[in-house]
């Protein structure tokens, strides 16, 4: 590669700048350049359309920008500002004046770098980062400015069979941001539970005791924050201690002060005093943090309710921003997926808000089921039997929400039953005939999502049953 090969693509100064090579790398690139120059001629002089291609990063993205037959004609560095991307975009539409005909290549589905581009009315296409990096030639050199050519010469090829991005409704959003804000508050909860755990095992054993199997019950936490250790608590008297129960508006007071007093009396270890004194605010962190993810998670829940349904929202507390919510606006297909046997408010809200509010882009069951991660891969060439693999480029949030649907299904739905145990008897094990119940799952929600009929276990039992030339069993 020569000095004449390479040209100043970035703007000097502070930020990256230098040298980028202006010729592609692999033979795929110049199969797409030389397959984007034979194009012309079939669309016709009268058609345009620019391509472009981005590395995107959190304080700059690398833009490249092409033209069929052309190649990539400009490679920029646009900031990640407001400023920056609205000169883009105008700089965008002096090369296309129709959006229409813009047709934008990018390593991520979400971002406010996306919102933009989607609502300057450009066709967003998201790709994977692994098709990228199959194309950067023989060396797989990693580089920002050949990542955006590369990814500016895939938003070129026509025959690529890459799918625009279909965006999420407000509504839709605002449940997908919820949902998955929700998943990430229960792994924090569940760390800090074991975290507690480990402590009271250490300094306040008879703690253990007391909460039983559930620890991350509210009135044993707000007990911990106030009587952090044995001896605080041991000296409070079981008809104050009652009394405090019901000023927590907390049932069976009578019964929990019995339980206390009876795990204060057993033997327990005893922590040395300045351990004791060092886990007391430890303690107490721990137990003000799990009431206030508790607390968001029930508010996360009434919202999640609303969405779904489209009920009244009800404020329960809270800086609200003086925002008001429009009563009767609901997620579409929402009763549907509550209709479905083991799907709850959280359960459904997570479900519902990866797929989204446009089913359309499923064009068939396959389609979401690949997308969840439910449809195995397969593998059969030469000598080599059969192989059955996991599916990993999915969805990964919807895939996990998946098999936990179908294990909340086991015991509301006999067909379900039958088809995980009738797996276990073959030899599967757990997890992989839950991956195979929630496959079934998958392509029952796409034809209820698109016929929008709500599920009903007698009319999908009779149609399985036919489906299989077997009579349905009659009760006795």
């Amino acid at each position: 590669m020569s000095c004449e090969d390479f040209v100043e693509t970035a703007s000097p100064g502070d930020g990256l700048g230098g040298l980028t090579p202006k010729r592609v790398l692999s033979c795929e690139d110049c199969l797409s350049a030389r397959r984007c120059a034979s194009d012309v001629g079939e669309w016709g002089e009268e058609t345009v359309m620019l391509g472009v291609g981005i590395d995107w990063a959190e304080e700059f993205h690398l833009v490249a920008l092409g033209r069929p037959g052309e190649g990539v004609i400009e490679v920029v560095r646009v900031g990640h500002n407001p400023p920056a991307v609205d000169a883009l975009v105008n700089r965008i539409v002096a090369l296309e004046c129709d959006p229409a005909q813009v047709r934008v290549v990018i390593e991520t589905r979400h971002g406010l770098l996306v919102d933009r581009l989607v609502d300057a009315g450009f066709v967003v296409v998201p790709v994977n980062p692994d098709l990228i990096s199959r194309r950067r030639g023989p060396a797989k050199k990693k580089d920002d400015a050949e990542d955006a050519r590369i990814a500016c010469l895939l938003a070129l090829d026509r025959f690529a069979g890459l799918r625009p991005l279909i965006p999420h409704g407000p509504i839709a959003a605002e449940l997908r941001a919820i949902a998955r804000d929700d998943e990430r508050a229960v792994r924090d909860e569940r760390r800090l539970l074991n975290r507690l755990r480990a402590d009271l095992l250490t300094v306040f054993p008879a703690a253990v005791t007391i909460a039983g199997k559930d620890m991350g019950a509210p009135r044993f936490l707000r007990m911990l924050q106030r009587w952090p250790t044995a001896e605080a608590l041991g000296s409070v008297s079981r008809d104050e201690l009652v009394e405090w129960c019901r000023a927590q508006r907390s049932g069976y007071g009578e019964r929990f002060a019995d339980r206390v007093a009876a795990a204060l009396a057993a033997e327990q270890f005893c922590a040395p005093a300045h351990l004791v004194r060092a886990k007391v605010d430890t303690i107490r962190l721990a137990t003000a943090q799990l009431l206030l993810l508790g607390a968001q998670r029930r508010a996360w829940q009434r919202r999640m309710s609303e969405l779904l349904l489209g009920a009244t929202p009800t404020h329960t507390g809270g800086d609200d921003h003086g925002q008001e919510h429009k009563p009767g606006q609901a997620f579409a297909g929402g009763e549907i997926y509550l209709s479905f046997p083991g799907l709850g408010t959280r359960l459904a809200a997570r479900i519902a808000g990866e797929i989204g509010d446009h089913i359309e882009q499923f064009s068939t069951p396959n389609c979401l089921q690949c997308y969840a991660g439910a449809a195995p891969v397969t593998r059969r060439s030469g000598k080599r039997a059969l192989v059955v693999a996991h599916r990993q480029a999915c969805n990964r949030y919807l895939a996990d929400a998946v098999p936990k649907w179908a294990f909340a299904s086991l015991r509301r739905s006999g067909w379900a039953m039958e088809f995980y145990q009738g797996k276990r008897d073959r030899g599967n094990s757990h997890n992989a005939a839950l991956r195979a119940l929630g496959n079934r799952w998958l392509e029952v929600l796409w034809h209820c999502l698109h016929k929008g009929v709500r599920y009903q276990e007698d009319i999908h039992t009779a149609n399985r049953n036919r489906a299989m030339s077997r009579e349905p069993t009659q009760a006795a």
